[in-house]
């Protein structure tokens, strides 16, 4: 509860900028207007389950499962006062078990801190640039050195070079291969390592 209250009450810069560049890509320009959201009763299960193994709603269920998350656990925002920023930060809420598909990290400590430093990149978030620099922290020094020497350099490349991760309407592209998604957003393959 408290990294999210700190993601709201930090976010006041990034969130507007965030929310500019979803209002001026006609997909994000859409999922602002519709406002779609990322729960368990939106979800059919069951559908995502039977779908091909590979593509983006099979890989989410398994990542769920295998994790044992529900994208129920994501909280509402609550100190956002405008409305359209609220939604801006929900979403980014909602879409970050998608990142943890799209990029191949489990929900370890390492997987964790590998993606906060891509959505430190993608939204300059400064929870996500706090989680970046203090969540190693808790890591032993051969993943500290597996990070710092394959997994950041990859994250930050893969986070500057891919377009806007709020500009993708997942909801539509649940049929969509990772891989296709992945170069279509322009993240780069996961390197080959287990974390």
């Amino acid at each position: 509860d408290m990294v999210a209250v700190l993601g709201e009450t930090t976010g006041c810069l990034a969130l507007p900028n965030l929310r500019d560049k979803m209002k001026h890509h006609p997909e994000g320009y859409r999922i602002l207007q519709e406002r779609p959201r990322i729960r368990l009763s939106t979800l059919d299960m069951a559908r995502l389950r039977g779908l091909p193994d590979g593509s983006l709603g099979r890989e989410y269920v398994r990542f769920l499962e295998d994790n044992k998350v529900s994208p129920d656990t994501r909280m509402p925002p609550k100190f956002v006062d405008d409305e359209e920023l609220a939604y801006v930060i929900q979403r980014y809420r909602e879409v970050h078990d998608l990142m943890h598909t799209l990029l191949g990290m489990p929900t370890n400590m390492l997987g964790e801190v590998v993606v906060k430093w891509f959505e430190a990149i993608q939204t300059g978030l400064p929870m996500c640039v706090l989680g970046a620099a203090f969540g190693p922290v808790r890591l032993s020094a051969r993943k500290l050195q597996v990070l710092a020497t394959e997994l950041v350099p990859w994250a930050i490349r893969s986070g500057r070079n891919a377009s806007c991760i709020l500009n993708v309407y997942y909801e539509q592209r649940w049929e969509q291969p990772v891989e296709s998604l992945r170069e279509e957003i322009g993240i780069f393959p996961p390197p080959a390592i287990r974390v």
